[in-house]
């Protein structure tokens, strides 16, 4: 596989030059927030600020931080930036965690969109000869639309399959001979450990190039992704109130996750403290929009954990990557007075033979006063002769090795394939009952 860089321009622009555009685009964002957006003009005045007082890019960690409780505070309209007539678009989270957050699209950003995903597209290699089946959710969803636009953008066919069952998808995959594969790592892993179990062969399929995002993934996810289907795996970044995909995207070289910062300024902090990091320092990312109209956000707390980097590529892009988010800062666990991540537990759960991938749930609950864990995992397939016997073993093997792991009795509960979220929608791993 061998990338393209869509936007030359602006994706290989010389450091003093992007931070002069980005100051630029900084400077007219505030002014607009705190002008139109109620929410940031009393932030800012209650910082003793005004728009006059960004002068330089620094200046930027003067604001307090957003954060998504602020988002679903303002639902559904307090947050935009423009009259609703201006407005062409219109995305919502779930809300299955509570009020959804929702975010506007001007024409413009719609257009800008399109651009970014775009961009993430061409550094996979997709192109107008490619054709591009897309199992991402539609909807109220972000995803599904953003890589619909981008991948026609770039000139390819699209095949919008949804969220369309496995074998479905297997066989859009032979029949339209498919060359681009585009949706949640978890799902792809299903379907390649669903391919390799068929009769179907992976040599005789057309696919070569996949882009996954919209949940954590790790390298051994995309080893077996690549070697069931004999492909690239690519990981993708975005949030919904960023717009969806089109953040970031990994080109060929696998090194991290090139962020459009013509388009977000990337910081790093230290979730305790909310200082910020330096290059190289893991923490959370924060974000902020600087040429968006309706629904402009100013350091967005993503929740994400992750590093940056600074170092020009290989592949000649200048803008700043990120490393893969392998765990998020609000579904950390406390439990027996240790701090868990889900993405840690998932990341030995990839380890183990039998399973489906790594779409897992963590159950938390409270019994005679003691918390306890459940990791829920889906097999890929029954016990050898259906044995309840050799499921007993697997489990206690599982149970051992995430006690050895983690330093804590966990209890192990094997379920079937798919059984656990919506396919190709982003879901909470964790499950905590101990306040019910």
């Amino acid at each position: 596989m061998k990338s393209r860089i869509y936007d030359a321009a602006n994706e290989t622009m010389p450091r003093a030059e992007l931070q002069q555009l980005q100051l630029e685009r900084l400077q007219s964002t505030i002014h607009r927030t705190y002008r139109n957006v109620q929410f940031y003009g009393a932030v800012m005045r209650a910082a003793g600020l005004t728009p006059d007082d960004f002068t330089s890019l620094d200046d930027l960690r003067r604001l307090p931080l957003t954060t998504k409780t602020d988002l679903r505070e303002s639902y559904p309209y307090a947050m935009f930036a423009v009259p609703l007539r201006e407005v062409r678009r219109i995305h919502s989270s779930s809300g299955s965690t509570g009020v959804p957050t929702v975010v506007g699209y001007t024409a413009n950003d719609l257009e800008h969109w399109t651009e970014l995903v775009a961009r993430n597209l061409a550094a996979a290699g997709v192109n107008e000869d490619d054709v591009v089946q897309i199992f991402f959710g539609y909807g109220m969803f972000s995803g599904g639309f953003g890589l619909h636009q981008g991948a026609e953008r770039v000139g390819a066919s699209v095949l919008p399959a949804s969220t369309a069952e496995i074998h479905k998808q297997i066989a859009v995959m032979q029949d339209f001979r498919t060359t681009v594969l585009v949706g949640t790592p978890s799902y792809a892993r299903q379907i390649a450990e669903t391919i390799t179990a068929s009769e179907v062969s992976a040599q005789s399929l057309s696919v070569r190039v996949g882009l996954f995002g919209g949940e954590q993934w790790t390298e051994r996810t995309r080893q077996i992704i690549e070697d069931k289907l004999l492909i690239t795996a690519l990981d993708i970044y975005g949030l919904a109130e960023l717009g969806g995909p089109g953040v970031a995207g990994e080109c060929e070289h696998k090194c991290g996750l090139h962020i459009a910062e013509d388009h977000f300024i990337p910081e790093v902090i230290d979730p305790d403290t909310g200082e910020r990091l330096d290059d190289g320092e893991e923490g959370e990312l924060v974000l902020t929009a600087i040429d968006k109209e309706a629904f402009p956000l100013l350091r967005y707390r993503t929740g994400d954990i992750t590093s940056l980097t600074r170092e020009a590529c290989q592949c000649g892009r200048t803008h700043a990557r990120m490393s893969r988010v392998l765990r998020r800062t609000d579904d950390m666990i406390i439990i027996q007075g240790m701090k868990v991540f889900p993405g840690d537990i998932q990341a030995i759960v990839e380890t183990m033979e039998g399973v489906a991938g790594p779409r897992m749930q963590v159950v938390l609950n409270r019994d005679g006063g003691e918390d306890t864990m459940e990791v829920q995992i889906e097999l890929s397939r029954p016990p050898a002769g259906g044995r309840l016997s050799e499921l007993d073993r697997q489990r206690h093997e599982a149970e051992e090795l995430l006690r050895k792991r983690l330093g804590l009795g966990v209890r192990v509960k094997f379920v079937e394939p798919t059984s656990l979220a919506p396919l190709g929608e982003k879901t909470s791993a964790v499950l905590d009952n101990r306040e019910l």
